[in-house]
């Protein structure tokens, strides 16, 4: 297994908070970094649209990620939320056994 970032943006602080709780409840993140007050541009049902929203960045396995995508589209309030994973190639030894020990007990 390997452990990968998951990118995510919400609403609000308030629904990032929710998903994330509901995420480190389920295991299915070792660990979720909410970062409020990103404003996002983009192209939605044919119009420009700008927005403020929160980023959520989840630590978890890659063998988790589907079941954390789908989680997330459950519970999320967007009609097609941003759900991105990352693969990881290096860092802290000891962290990245932490995001395996944190996650992996529940896939088990």
């Amino acid at each position: 297994m390997s452990a990968v970032l998951v990118y995510m943006t919400a609403g609000s602080v308030d629904e990032a908070k929710a998903i994330g709780a509901s995420l480190i409840k389920r295991r299915l993140a070792a660990c979720v970094n909410i970062l409020p007050g990103m404003i996002s541009q983009y192209h939605w049902k044919e119009a420009v649209a700008t927005e403020e929203e929160t980023v959520l960045i989840a630590k978890t396995e890659s063998d988790l990620a589907d079941a954390l995508t789908s989680h997330v589209r459950d519970v999320h309030s967007y009609e097609c939320p941003c759900v991105i994973t990352l693969s990881i190639t290096d860092g802290n030894p000891d962290f990245l056994k932490w995001v395996a020990d944190e996650t992996v007990k529940a896939a088990s």
